[in-house]
C-alpha cells in the first residue's frame, strides 16, 4: 500500500456538522452552520468554534460573547445545509427552515428546538489564528429531548441519528463498532474478543510489503 504525500490541509474528518445559534443585543437571531466546532476541557466544561470573520454572525459572537451548539440530525441536514450556504443579512433561516427558536436558561442566544441538544456557551477567549478565529467557551447548561432517554434516564443519541461532515459530503452514522475500553476489557466476552480477533486476522493476511 503507498501513501501520497499532500500539501498541509484540513484533514481531520469526519466531523459533526452543528448548527450555531447566535443573537445580538438587539435581539437579532440567526443561524450559523460550523463543522470546525470540538471539545477543549473537560473540567471546566469547554468547546470551541471557529468562524470567520467576515461571516455575518462574527460581530454577534463577539458582542454578545453567548452562543449554543444544536447538534444536527439526518432529519436536520437539509437545514443545516442551507443555514451554511445562505447569509443572515438575507434571510431569517428560523423562518426559512421552519426552525423553532426557544429560549435557553444561561445565555441570550435561542436554543433550536428541533435539535436533540442543545450546549448553552460563554466565550471566554478568541484566538485569531489566521482565517478563522477560534472562539473558546465554557458550557453553561446543556439541554437534551426527552424522547431519547431510555427507561435507566439513559440518553440515547443514536435513536436521533446523528451526522457528520465530510469533505463537503454530509453522511449518517452507522453501527456501532464498540464501547469506550472494550478492546482491554477482559471480562467481556462477545463484542471485545471478535473485535480483537478480527483486527489481528486482519494484521495476519496484510501481505509483507503492506505492512
Amino acid at each position: 500500500m503507498a501513501k501520497q504525500e499532500w500539501k498541509p490541509g484540513n484533514m481531520l474528518y469526519p466531523l459533526p456538522a452543528v448548527m450555531v445559534s447566535v443573537a445580538d443585543k438587539d435581539g437579532r437571531k440567526n443561524i450559523i452552520t460550523i463543522a470546525w466546532a470540538g471539545t477543549v476541557c473537560t473540567n471546566p466544561p469547554m468547546v470551541s468554534i471557529s468562524v470567520r470573520p467576515e461571516r455575518f454572525s462574527y460581530h454577534m459572537l463577539k458582542e454578545t460573547g453567548e452562543f449554543v451548539i444544536n447538534l444536527t440530525t439526518e432529519e436536520l441536514c437539509y437545514a443545516a445545509d442551507y443555514c451554511g450556504v445562505r447569509s443572515g443579512r438575507n434571510v431569517d433561516k428560523f423562518k426559512e427552515m421552519n426552525l423553532t427558536p426557544i429560549p435557553g436558561s444561561q445565555v441570550s442566544a435561542p436554543m433550536i428546538a428541533e435539535s436533540p441538544v442543545n450546549i448553552e456557551c460563554k466565550v471566554k477567549q478568541i484566538l485569531e489564528l489566521g482565517s478563522h478565529h477560534m472562539f473558546v467557551a465554557e458550557v453553561s447548561a446543556v439541554h437534551v429531548d426527552d424522547i431519547y432517554l431510555n427507561d435507566k434516564n439513559k440518553f440515547e443519541l443514536f435513536k436521533a441519528k446523528p451526522m457528520v461532515y465530510s469533505h463537503g459530503e454530509y453522511y449518517g452514522i452507522g453501527k456501532l463498532l464498540g464501547t469506550f475500553g472494550y478492546s482491554v476489557k477482559r471480562h467481556t466476552a462477545g463484542k471485545a474478543d471478535v473485535g480483537k480477533r478480527k483486527y489481528h486476522d486482519r494484521k495476519a493476511h496484510t501481505p509483507k510489503k503492506m505492512k
